[in-house]
């Protein structure tokens, strides 16, 4: 990120914009919804921008116009300058001269020449969002703000100002996370419906009962909510993930977590990795009682916790042992399922887990249990069509090899081993069960992988994007109630 955005307070602060063309006005009129003290410097300027800075005379908006060419003086006491002469030599000057002082500066469709660019805004004043591309891709800004305009009440910016004088009394009333909770309530609806119904007066009631609701729910605020973050690419989250994600105040997270997952959490949240490292005080992991333990806490505490685990908690993820914890602690607990590995593998395989006339049916199996190598019934996983997928099973692929071989495996089986699926860095290798510790070995796979047997490569590929595309009034629903 190069242009770091920021809200700047503008009030009796002055705006230096030089030109008085096309370009120019079209500045003038975003800088108008500002508290500043314009100031413009051309020789010329068009009727638009005249009937402006007549009408600011008659008006509370300080708008000035000097008829005359730039000055370095101009620069003087001025809070940033807009540049638009549409010379570009005269652009570049002016733009020198006013990094030189210090002075953050836009020369208009130069972003080469400037300290700032000026986003794409949607304006529901106070609420403002700030849209840009670092001058990469104004159109796509231009298009992103024409979603969100859509998205957002034109009374908005009503509905928050009718709630801001309350923002005292409930922080005086309620601790942060139930502040939080209050506002989330309010902005998810509830705010909206007792303005329009009665104005200023409901809100006050509406305040009034979602301060006194939290009193009552004080001993069933903090709850755990187990989320599958899937295979590790954040387009595969599904969207009940995110919206947890958004609201949690904690959030355990596994060391295959990716790391584009937890951007997704409020940046304010608890990040605690509970994984197999990064434990304090020099310990090499985390015991799953200690992870309970830690979970009830801060659930307790009034947290809403966030235990976030790679691919689906439901599949080798130790999720009735931290919901019988929950429970013998008498703490909330729900749960959120993502998508499994086998699942991913498969797609990036290109065929499906399960088909007429080849299987019916697919295992699912852990290579390793608490006592090491796993024991299953290897004469019925060796029966011919057996398919099934393997966890945790890359250390133990030459026993697991053997076994099935012992037990009457065709040699010839389909074998494949999927590394990092769904992630760029994935490696998807495949052969035969003969040659099953040589796939591995060939292709450098080290985990985290899951093995597949009896599923042979299909010719479709899984779908790659770097980002994920959301609708924009579902991403503003699952955004917005924060405050």
């Amino acid at each position: 990120m190069r242009y770091f955005p920021l809200l700047a307070d503008t009030r009796d602060k002055t705006i230096l914009l030089c030109g008085g063309g096309a370009l120019a006005l079209a500045k003038l009129r975003l800088l108008l919804k500002t508290e500043a003290n314009i100031v413009i410097v051309a020789p010329v300027i068009v009727p638009d921008i005249e009937d402006y800075v007549q009408n600011a005379r008659n008006g509370r908006q300080h708008v000035v116009w000097d008829g005359r060419a730039f000055a370095a003086s101009d620069l003087d006491n001025a809070f940033l300058a807009y540049v638009a002469t549409e010379d570009a030599v005269e652009d570049q000057r002016i733009a020198a001269l006013a990094r030189e002082a210090g002075i953050m500066v836009n020369v208009v469709d130069t972003p080469d020449e400037s300290t700032i660019i000026t986003p794409a805004i949607v304006d529901r004043d106070p609420v403002v969002v700030a849209i840009g591309s670092e001058g990469a891709a104004p159109v796509l800004a231009r298009k992103i703000k024409a979603g969100v305009e859509e998205s957002l009440s034109v009374s908005l910016g009503d509905l928050v100002n009718a709630a801001a004088p309350h923002r005292a009394r409930v922080a005086q009333s309620l601790d942060h996370r139930a502040k939080r909770r209050l506002w989330e309530n309010f902005f998810d609806g509830a705010g909206e419906a007792a303005f329009s119904a009665e104005g200023a007066n409901g809100i006050d009631d509406l305040i009034d009962r979602l301060i006194a609701a939290d009193g009552i729910d004080k001993q069933n605020r903090g709850r755990v909510v187990l989320i599958g973050a899937g295979p590790g690419d954040p387009d595969l989250l599904t969207l009940k993930a995110r919206k947890v994600l958004h609201r949690a105040d904690v959030v355990l997270y596994d060391r295959l977590v990716d790391p584009r997952i937890l951007e997704l959490a409020r940046r304010e949240a608890t990040f605690i990795e509970v994984g197999k490292s990064g434990r304090p005080g020099g310990e090499s992991s985390w015991k799953q009682g200690d992870i309970d333990a830690l979970m009830i806490e801060q659930a307790k505490s009034g947290a809403l916790v966030a235990r976030l685990k790679s691919g689906d908690p439901l599949v080798f993820g130790r999720a009735d042992e931290e919901i019988a914890a929950c429970d013998a602690a008498g703490v909330p607990v729900t749960i959120v399922p993502g998508i499994t590995a086998a699942a991913a593998a498969a797609a990036s395989m290109g065929v499906s887990l399960t088909r007429r006339g080849r299987n019916s049916s697919i295992t699912l199996l852990t290579a390793r249990d608490v006592d090491g190598f796993a024991n299953h019934d290897w004469r019925r996983l060796s029966e011919p069509g057996m398919t099934f997928a393997v966890y945790m099973g890359i250390q133990a692929a030459k026993a697991l090899r053997t076994k099935l071989l012992m037990n009457g495996a065709d040699p010839a089986t389909p074998a494949a081993v999927v590394e990092n699926a769904s992630r760029a860095n994935e490696i998807v290798a495949s052969g035969i069960l003969a040659d099953l510790t040589d796939i591995i070995h060939d292709s450098g796979i080290e985990g985290p992988a899951v093995i597949l047997i009896g599923l042979a490569r299909g010719s479709a590929k899984a779908e790659r994007t770097d980002k994920v595309v959301i609708p924009f009034a579902e991403a503003i629903r699952l955004n917005g109630g924060s405050q």
